[in-house]
């Protein structure tokens, strides 16, 4: 099972907005007959690849699979009917499928005389599916808020200048992030600040994310760079935002809420759109104002051993007022990154208010 985990995570960043999933057949002596993973939307899932790899060595063998076996014909056949039809004796799923539309291959196994076995290793393989668990059971994509910063919190310096804080290696493990994610989101502030391209570099075969601009007043200009070729790019305004500079360009209008857009709207219209995981990347304000809305689900921070003593911080006011009201984070990693330090983190749902409840992104 946990070979499993791993192939599953072979197709990050390119299944949405169906899940990821390993599966490692074995025959009754145990030896591995077949490995397969899903490798994306449309194509064969996990049980099928590994179901071609073992051939006639299947009839008999047992499986072992990320995710519960879907149960319903989509774009692919159920893989609860391939594994019976193979001849599959055994099957062993780390997590029950959450989704109504796709649950129920445990039973369809079952009532095939198959036998079934729930639970193994699903604490990691949870984890190595969270974006779409997350986006099935919440309604939204998982959000992933990434950020640079300076031992002393500061993500620039007093006069603007943030290139780079961090190291080179820290940079190309951001792009590792951004090509597991469905969408990269930035507000306008950033934009007018750094000019960001948001597009993956350096990491082969990587499937090119959303590039999402948060723009209230559409004042994105035509030629900035988000705008090329090099991946599809999405710019989110207010309902009543002059576009007229901007033809051709996939605009999507969304309401406002207090003095910016909404979260919730955002989030739903991505979701819509088939995006399961968003790499939040900035800037300040923007990263408030998902705190503020509960909406981020993992802390990613790359601090560097340099101190600047004023300048712009990571987090700009998140709705919190009182130290009693604090979003505390347990972290889950501590690993050196080059000259860097990158620390996971993720809410602590039993530590108080999860965060505050404004949901308005303000002007960005």
């Amino acid at each position: 099972m946990r070979r499993a985990v791993e192939l599953a995570a072979r197709g990050l960043g390119s299944t949405s907005p169906n899940p990821v999933v390993g599966c490692v057949l074995t025959d009754p002596a145990g030896t591995v007959v077949g490995e397969g993973w899903h490798r994306r939307a449309g194509g064969p899932h996990a049980e099928v690849h590994a179901l071609r790899e073992a051939g006639e060595a299947a009839r008999g063998a047992t499986a072992y699979v990320t995710l519960e076996p879907c149960n319903h014909t989509g774009r692919t056949g159920p893989c609860a009917q391939a594994l019976i039809e193979a001849g599959v004796r055994r099957v062993v799923y780390a997590v029950p499928d959450p989704n109504p539309q796709a649950s129920g291959g445990a039973a369809t196994l079952r009532a095939a005389g198959v036998d079934t076995e729930a639970g193994l290793l699903r604490d990691e393989a949870e984890e190595g599916n969270i974006a779409w668990l997350t986006s099935v059971r919440r309604g939204r994509p998982y959000v992933l808020w990434k950020y640079a910063a300076s031992l002393d919190g500061r993500i620039a310096a007093a006069d603007g200048t943030s290139r780079w804080i961090s190291s080179a290696a820290s940079r190309a493990d951001v792009h590792r992030l951004r090509a597991e994610a469905d969408a990269v989101v930035v507000g306008s502030g950033t934009l007018r600040a750094d000019d960001p391209h948001l597009a993956v570099r350096g990491v082969a075969g990587a499937e090119q994310p959303l590039r999402v601009v948060l723009d209230t007043r559409a004042t994105i200009k035509p030629g900035a760079r988000v705008l090329d070729d090099a991946a599809p790019t999405l710019i989110a305004v207010a309902e009543d935002a002059d576009t007229r500079h901007l033809p051709g360009v996939d605009l999507v209008r969304l309401p406002r809420d207090g003095r910016g857009l909404s979260v919730e709207a955002l989030l739903a219209e991505l979701h819509r759109r088939g995006v399961r995981s968003v790499l939040l990347e900035g800037g300040p304000t923007l990263a408030g104002a998902f705190v503020a809305a509960g909406a981020v689900d993992r802390v990613v921070g790359y601090l560097a051993p340099v101190l600047l003593g004023a300048g712009p911080t990571a987090l700009a006011d998140a709705g919190i007022t009182t130290i009693t009201d604090a979003l505390r984070l347990t972290i889950t990693d501590s690993t050196p990154i080059g000259t860097d330090i990158r620390v996971t983190a993720v809410p602590d749902i039993t530590a108080g208010p999860a965060a505050a409840t404004p949901t308005a992104l303000k002007e960005h």
